[in-house]
């Protein structure tokens, strides 16, 4: 019997896996009226979420899009944040650094580095796009690109205080294990809403971050 072999859980393994599996990220991409087919139903928490996400696929919603940055050292880490609790949404919670697509980004890739470059001062020069997730659709009204990159080191970050409280890193290895992906749920609306968790020390991933995070699990490493 044959085993394949384990996970390295390092940029050049990262990147080679989002190279290998290019054709099929993108499942679910998004055209003029919404969201094209229905396999981007079964990833991440949006299969345990089917009839909520259906309805928002009907919706017109806002492009966005977010930067997953793996740090290309020996031990590969991901970039996240803690919005800053002035932010009117979201405020305080964990997030990869984005935002609303401009008209003048004209592609997911470049508007999930300007923003990494506007909330937390990293250089797009030392960021390197190896690929996309499929979008992900939020209750309040975006349809996310997530961006998955290799960060080169010596970067250095400068937060912006209007929309980030913090950046820290969470190793790639931790958030790859589904044992540290707990499954959770509230009523939001009337509607049990269910979604992954993934405290970290301090840190409280959950929601958006952490249903991304999930399908890259699910796509990249299950």
């Amino acid at each position: 019997m044959t085993h394949s072999a384990a996970p390295l859980f390092d940029a050049r393994d990262f990147r080679a896996r989002a190279v290998r599996h290019a054709p099929d990220l993108r499942i679910g991409v998004v055209g003029a009226g919404g969201v094209e087919g229905p396999s981007f139903l079964a990833h991440g928490d949006d299969v345990l979420n089917h009839e909520i996400v259906s309805q928002l696929s009907t919706r017109t919603l806002r492009p966005a899009a977010v930067l997953v940055p793996v740090v290309d050292d020996a031990g590969a880490c991901v970039i996240l944040t803690r919005r800053a609790i002035a932010m009117r949404r979201h405020s305080g919670q964990v997030a990869f650094p984005g935002g609303a697509v401009d008209a003048g980004d004209g592609s997911p890739e470049v508007a999930a580095m300007r923003e990494a470059e506007e909330e937390i001062g990293l250089d797009r020069r030392f960021v390197e796009p190896v690929g996309q997730l499929p979008v992900y659709l939020t209750t309040t009204g975006f349809r996310i690109t997530p961006v998955l990159a290799v960060v080169r080191p010596g970067f250095r970050l400068t937060l912006n205080p209007a929309e980030v409280d913090a950046a820290f890193e969470v190793p790639l290895a931790f958030l790859m294990d589904p044992a540290n992906h707990r499954r959770e749920s509230r009523v939001w609306e009337g509607v049990e809403r269910h979604y992954y968790t993934m405290p970290y020390g301090e840190h409280f991933i959950w929601g958006v971050t952490a249903g991304i995070i999930r399908t890259l699990y699910e796509r990249l490493y299950a």
